[in-house]
């Protein structure tokens, strides 16, 4: 826009008279005047647009082109202040207009000027439209321009930039809305509560509560704010109480109190507390949680009611547990004692000289035979009756699966060959140590052997291998090529005493050595499984839990404790007092010292005799049978240890009693051996030697 610049007044030298000075005075007024309006002509802060009485622009200032990016010489005598505004506002301010001033209204220039043509104050909204298409903005102020006889010779638009402003309104407006969410979102947390909650003031006045407040008491909540706390509990006092705790504490919780409501119901609650403080830590309250109870108050009765049941049914499955433990063991010694007979005496006869007829022979190893099945099964069922009932004891130990499978090899091999099975144990390149019970993992190897023999196919074979099959675990596998299991099978396999339909085959068994073997596996903290196809063979495998292999001890075991001497000693003559009540069972002893000229039997038949015998004749060797009519073998080895001069004499316990935990306690008891019935002969006799000194009475 051209600058306007004052018309200069030249001064002609006059005579100073008051009229000259009063003219003087004039023209320094219009100089200042036309200053000030070249400044505000000028200003930068503000858009000054100037119109002829049709709307053209006719002054653009240095404010409107830095606000809208025109030149003036862009505008001047060609467009109109509506050209730069947007057109839809024009349009709508024209509508909105009409209808205000009930007058039809033109959209454009004569919608932005027509109340400042009719004299009306006119300062509104408007977005301006910059010569690079971008808009802000604007508070556009017009004014209709006049000459000396009020007639309207154009218009000036004064505009400032509204971006600011707008930008801080909705940034107001977004606070506010965020205000409200908050304090929608916050009243919301404090309604849907489960609890019944509470603000009161440092006094114990209620300030503010929620919907399970109201509901709790069946009050409003402009009942509840403004009343006493405690008002509203069966034990004012102790609700007082409560908040005077809080407000010294700082909290409190699990303060049970009843509510009551106005209509007298009751209702026990759990109430937590705590105090709460302003922006400037000035304590303003407390604020409560109460918990209804009643029911989880109802529940733990009924809770103590059941623990009390399952304590009785506990106590009363413990006693049965024992009743049990002693049944079994009461069985395993009436079943064992007459079969100590029948195998002690076979076992003699088959070694009679001379020796017995062909006929004899046979009917001997049928007898031994029938007998030794008959102690496994024996042995079997009190194993699954143990495992079930979790009273096996185990003693976890590194075990080397490598030198496992070897022993178990050698006790295997014989019925594996007897059957015309051949047997394959891969090498494993590793020790292949598991954390385990020694004694039940070979006794869960025999058994998966066994089977992989007894249920093979004629000239079948029988594969093991020991493997690490992932990370932490080491699986051993035994596998046949017998008829294989179909799924049917496979789902009843640990079913104890169910042969799978194969008990018509002439097969010995029971069914119950695989479902041990799976609980033993269980206790020791491993998984057993199998694969099985039919007319293909089957896969049984069991996993433990990997260790590293133990540093190398030296063992010391029997057979380096009791090695025998080359020393020759003379012929001696041993005595041996056998306490005994069983008749069969003293003939049986009897016949086994009859065949050793070394050795002298003495013999009684209760605790009381023998241990009169024992401090008359000290024997040799006392065996001392557990079950004795009169006391058990305990109390009278506890006996024999106390008198001095019978208290060296070596005593070995025999006895029906074959469970491990009986044997354990008798070997802590201070017994030198611990013979099972029925007596195995080799054993017997390894078991007099060692007591005698390693005097080989075997040889005689």
């Amino acid at each position: 826009m051209p600058e306007v610049t004052p018309v200069p007044v030249i001064l002609k030298p006059t005579l100073v008279t008051p009229t000259s000075i009063t003219e003087i005075r004039r023209q320094e007024t219009l100089l200042k005047t036309g200053a000030l309006q070249n400044a505000i002509l000028n200003s930068a802060n503000f858009s000054s647009i100037a119109t002829d009485e049709k709307g053209v622009i006719q002054i653009f200032n240095v404010g409107a082109e830095r606000m809208l990016g025109y030149m003036a010489a862009d505008v001047l005598n060609k467009i109109t202040p509506a050209d730069i505004s947007d057109p839809h506002e024009v349009i709508a301010r024209a509508k909105a207009l009409s209808i205000e001033l009930s007058t039809p209204i033109t959209p454009g220039f004569e919608a932005l000027v027509f109340k400042a043509s009719r004299g009306i104050e006119d300062i509104y909204e408007l977005t301006y439209i910059r010569k690079d298409g971008s808009r802000f903005p604007a508070v556009v102020s017009v004014t209709a321009l006049r000459d000396d006889h009020d007639t309207i010779i154009g218009y000036l638009l004064i505009g400032t930039d509204n971006t600011a402003r707008k930008q801080i309104e909705a940034d107001q407006k977004q606070l506010s809305q965020r205000l409200r969410d908050q304090q929608f979102y916050t009243r919301s947390l404090f309604e849907s509560n489960v609890d019944a909650l509470i603000t009161t003031d440092p006094s114990g006045i209620i300030t503010d509560v929620n919907k399970q407040m109201e509901a709790l008491t069946g009050c409003t909540r402009d009942e509840l704010i403004g009343a006493p706390f405690k008002t509203y509990f069966t034990d004012p006092e102790r609700a007082e109480a409560s908040i005077k705790l809080v407000l010294s504490e700082k909290k409190v919780t699990d303060y049970e109190l009843t509510a009551h409501a106005w209509d007298g119901r009751e209702t026990m609650v759990s109430y937590n507390a705590t105090t709460f403080y302003d922006r400037d830590r000035k304590l303003q309250g407390v604020f409560a949680a109460a918990r209804d109870v009643t029911e989880r108050n109802r529940l733990v009765q009924v809770l103590k009611e059941k623990n009390i049941e399952l304590e009785n049914a506990r106590s009363v499955a413990e006693k049965a547990n024992l009743a049990k433990s002693e049944f079994l063991s009461n069985m395993s010694h009436e079943l064992r004692s007459p079969l100590n007979a029948i195998l002690g005496f076979a076992q003699l006869m088959e070694s009679e000289s001379p020796p017995p007829t062909p006929i004899q022979a046979q009917s001997i190893t049928q007898i031994l035979h029938a007998g030794w099945h008959l102690l496994k099964l024996i042995n079997e069922i009190l194993d699954l009756a143990k495992v079930e009932s979790g009273h096996v004891p185990l003693s976890p130990e590194p075990v080397s699966l490598a030198e496992v499978l070897l022993e178990c090899r050698g006790m295997i091999e014989p019925q594996a060959h007897q059957s015309g099975i051949k047997l394959i144990f891969h090498q494993t390149g590793c020790a292949c140590f598991v954390s385990a019970d020694r004694t039940r993992v070979i006794q869960v190897i025999i058994n998966l052997l066994s089977n992989a023999v007894k249920y093979n196919s004629k000239q079948g074979t029988v594969e093991v291998r020991c493997v690490n099959s992932v990370p932490g675990r080491t699986r051993v596998t035994v596998s046949d090529t017998g008829a294989g299991m179909n799924p049917e099978q496979l789902a009843q396999l640990y079913q104890a005493f169910n042969r799978l339909g194969r008990g018509d085959g002439g097969i010995e068994g029971t069914g119950i050595g695989l479902v041990v073997a799976k609980r033993l596996v269980e206790l020791m903290g491993g998984t057993i499984g199998v694969e099985s196809t039919v007319g293909v063979g089957s896969e049984f495998w069991f996993e433990l839990i990997s260790v590293d292999e133990p540093p190398q001890l030296i063992k010391l075991d029997d057979s380096t404790v009791f090695a025998r001497t080359d020393i020759q000693h003379p012929t001696p003559v041993y005595s041996l007092l056998y306490i005994e009540d069983n008749p069969a069972n003293l003939k049986l002893v009897e016949q086994i010292v009859a065949r050793h000229p070394a050795l002298h039997l003495l013999t009684a038949v209760n605790g009381t005799s023998g241990i009169e015998i024992a401090c008359a004749s000290h024997p040799d060797v006392i065996l001392l049978d557990i079950n004795l009519p009169d006391m058990d073998g305990f109390a009278a080895l506890t006996i024999l240890r106390s008198n001095t001069s019978t208290a060296h004499i070596p005593v070995i316990a025999i006895s029906a009693n074959a469970i491990p935990h009986d044997i354990k306690k008798g070997l802590e008891a201070g017994f030198l051996r611990y013979i099972t019935k029925p007596i195995r002969l080799n054993e017997f006799m390894n078991a007099l030697d060692v007591a005698l000194g390693n005097s080989g009475v075997r040889a005689f």
